[in-house]
């Protein structure tokens, strides 16, 4: 069922395919998890409010980075990384059984620092993949997709999502 309540309001998160040494950061969601449980994703969450209104705004009405203050908040949560670089590379929008809308800005970052830590209510488990590695973990649909727009992105080959 489709919440219409109010055709605006929608969660809104920021995931980010995080490369390091050529390869993507992959996470296992926790068996407890409402959402896709125990399925291969990327690291990424939700936007709050307070990832912008505590802060001091960078014009007369608007913050800027807001997307990108959140994924770097959220993979320091998630999976103790620090990340820079962040560049947008698709979105995608869903409504969950649960009737609530969801729009999705799916990033690249580059890893600068740390060794990854599990927030084990987020997550149980890590790998460093190629796009031919994910091809054997059971990945939430779509993200495999992403990886190889990353692979063409690499070769200079600009495109929006598509299956392949």
């Amino acid at each position: 069922m489709e919440n219409t309540a109010n055709q605006y309001l929608h969660e809104v998160a920021t995931t980010a395919i995080i490369i390091k040494d050529g390869k993507y950061l992959i996470t296992r969601r926790s068996k407890n998890k409402k959402r896709f449980p125990g399925v291969w994703t990327v690291p990424g969450g939700k936007m709050e409010t307070s990832d912008y209104l505590k802060l001091p705004k960078d014009t007369e009405f608007y913050w800027y980075n807001v997307l990108e203050r959140t994924l770097k908040r959220e993979v320091a949560e998630e999976v103790g990384i620090e990340i820079t670089n962040v560049q947008y590379l698709t979105s995608l929008a869903t409504v969950h059984a649960d009737g609530s809308p969801s729009l999705v800005i799916s990033c690249i970052a580059d890893y600068v620092s740390g060794e990854v830590k599990l927030q084990e209510e987020e997550t149980d488990a890590f790998a460093w993949v190629s796009s031919e590695e994910a091809k054997s973990y059971e990945m939430i649909d779509g993200i495999l997709d992403e990886f190889l727009m990353i692979d063409q992105l690499k070769k200079g080959i600009r495109e929006e999502w598509k299956r392949h």
